[in-house]
């Protein structure tokens, strides 16, 4: 039974002190009991960080502080309560704090509140590869971005920084998670938020704060590293290529895809040309197979998937019949949502020009599936490597299917063994789409990290042959604007995975738009995407051959390397500089102006610079 609200106030505990305290070397942690916000204060530089309400509704019923504050939270509207326990890492400049309770989540619960954001400072999101968001641009505010897959967040933090000072938070329990961009005072800020499981509050949430006194971006992404590190994440392309010596073919060659059927004819002719190491990503007959793999340099793929299962009723109807439906798992091995439905997936167009979703095979049924079918393969078809489509770019999902419930916390960890069947079990390079840190150590490559999923060209995901001559604004401005893209999953997984554009958005989508492409690719030492038939190829030989050579050599020299540092190196950041473990470092130039390095050698407009560390001095 819902109370009236006036009586509900009233459960507001009138004896609490105003405020409440933790305190070490580095942090001061002031509770807010009015309204149960914190403020946090730097003790190495005085900075403070506090925070604003945004959702209404709670009530502090009970707190006290000793080594930490306990409270004691009610929902007005739901009438749920939750217990936060917050504490500062001994005398480190971090504060966790863990949300538990039982019952019914019937809203995703938001809370903590958002620390309000100070002026002239920027978001730093891993959308994908990564964006920075001016906290002035307030048109962004309602953006939500899901923890749990490729289309939100594909790592478990975000923060604020000038550049110098600046404040993330890590969601160590991102199953369920999600941010929220919200306006404070006319600025952006994030705010975190907590879905049920399954309708109910279920586990404990957890949340990591850190404040830093220097460094920006690349200091949160180097924290978050190191988080990575700890929980088993990071798993390095060297460790890989010991496992898979297939693994090497990927690093610096560019994905290929092409759909003419004489691959070993093109990809001559692509050697011939300069293009070396080419990943040639489109399905192919074995004995075309056994022509591209005898070539040194080509790594042989094909395109898969283990999500869309389209109804054997509907075949007559349609246009075109995916080769890869796993059409036996219709309908008993289908998700299903809490009403009993099942749940739609990819739509598919009819001969008479409508539309028919796929259903969504759960995640707990797919290896199966995946084992028959790659085994079955493999005896004729000698393929290296795999790309299996939607597994990270897709969330999790749950599923109330009877037969095979699964939580989001299930659905990532049978995505994961669908994952490591391909890799580990039959040994292929593996890459799937968009991407997520959850799947790096199972993975070899993410063909759409570098493509920031909000910003991709209109139809990505269906018109993916077409060139287009028009520039959408909001491409030019954030999917390819140097002033918003931050290099967030370079700095925390370079040496881990390798990142690729998405195969509706490759290098020469827009050939208005191919030099600056081509120019992220080398600052952050990616290979690049290519998508052709073989007119277009023999039209744009040389432009293909140009972009090869110039982004290549290096992602071939920094392939194993992890990325250092990124520097923005003028206030407009048309000039920006990345730094590799192995001592290359580059400088590429968006600008329209020559700029002159400090050691006097110059970056012409829009090209770059790189440097070898070597004993003596830079080459």
């Amino acid at each position: 039974m819902v109370r009236k609200m006036g009586n509900v106030r009233d459960l507001r505990n009138k004896d609490l002190p105003a405020k409440l305290e933790l305190s070490n070397k580095t942090l001061t942690v002031t509770l807010n009991t009015a309204d149960a916000t914190l403020q946090v204060t730097d003790r190495r530089n005085a900075r403070q960080w506090a925070q604003q309400v945004t959702t209404a509704g709670w009530l502090l019923t009970a707190a006290q502080a000793d080594k930490t504050l306990n409270l004691t939270l009610l929902q007005v509207e739901t009438e749920a309560t939750i217990q936060v326990a917050i504490a500062l890492e001994g005398d480190t400049p971090e504060v966790m704090v863990q949300l538990s309770g039982t019952g019914a989540l019937a809203k995703p619960l938001a809370f903590p509140h958002p620390f309000a954001s100070p002026a002239g400072s920027y978001l730093v999101v891993p959308m994908n590869e990564g964006i920075s968001y001016p906290v002035e641009e307030v048109t962004h505010a309602g953006t939500r971005l899901v923890a749990y897959g490729g289309h939100g967040i594909c790592m478990a933090f975000y923060g604020v920084t000038d550049g110098r000072a600046r404040q993330m938070a890590i969601l160590e329990t991102p199953d369920d998670a999600a941010i929220h961009l919200v306006a404070l005072d006319q600025r952006l800020a994030i705010a975190s938020e907590w879905e049920g499981q399954k309708g109910q509050i279920g586990y404990p949430r957890s949340l990591r704060y850190v404040f830093f006194d220097q460094g920006g971006h690349v200091a949160m992404a180097k924290r978050y590293r190191a988080y990575a590190k700890q929980i088993g994440l990071l798993k390095t392309l060297t460790q890989k290529r010991q496992a898979n010596p297939n693994v090497d073919l990927l690093i610096g060659a560019v994905n290929v895809w092409c759909w003419d059927q004489n691959a070993p004819a093109i990809v001559a002719e692509m050697q011939a040309a300069g293009i070396q190491r080419i990943l040639w990503s489109n399905a192919q007959s074995p004995e075309c197979l056994r022509k591209l793999n005898a070539l040194p340099g080509v790594l042989t793929s094909r395109y898969d998937i283990y999500q869309d299962v389209m109804d054997p009723a509907n075949f007559p109807r349609l246009a075109w019949k995916h080769p890869d439906w796993t059409t036996a798992a219709w309908p008993k091995d289908l998700m299903l949502d809490r009403n009993g439905d099942w749940v739609r997936g990819w739509e598919v167009e009819t001969k008479d020009a409508k539309m028919v979703p796929c259903g969504v095979l759960c995640d707990r049924q797919a290896v199966p599936y995946a084992r028959e079918r790659i085994s079955t393969e493999l005896k004729t078809h000698p393929y290296r490597c795999r790309f299996i489509d939607t597994t990270t770019a897709s969330p999790w999902r749950e599923c109330y299917n009877p037969a095979h419930p699964m939580t989001r916390s299930d659905s990532r960890r049978f995505k994961m063994d669908l994952l490591q069947c391909v890799s580990g079990e039959f040994g292929m390079v593996t890459g799937s789409e968009t991407g997520h840190d959850a799947a790096v150590p199972f993975v070899d490559y993410f063909e759409g990290m570098l493509s920031l999923g909000e910003y991709r060209v209109p139809d990505a995901g269906r018109n993916m042959a077409k060139i287009l001559d028009e520039v959408p604004t909001n491409v030019a401005k954030y999917q390819l604007g140097q002033q918003y893209r931050l290099p967030l999953w370079e700095l925390v997984y370079h040496d881990c995975v390798v990142a690729q554009w998405y195969w509706g958005d490759y290098n020469n989508k827009l050939p208005a738009l191919w030099d600056q492409r081509d120019l992220f690719n080398v600052l952050y030492g990616t290979p690049p995407v290519f998508m052709f038939n073989r007119p277009w190829w023999a039209q744009h030989k040389d432009r293909f051959v140009a972009s090869y050579r110039n982004i290549c050599e290096v992602a071939r020299a920094v392939g194993y390397a992890e990325m250092t540092d990124h520097r923005f190196l003028t206030p407009d950041r048309n000039v920006q500089q990345t730094v590799f473990a192995n001592g290359v470092t580059v400088t590429v130039n968006f600008g329209p102006q020559a700029y002159r390095l400090a050691d006097g050698t110059e970056v012409q407009s829009m090209g770059y610079h790189m440097a070898r560390l070597v004993s003596g001095g830079v080459q």
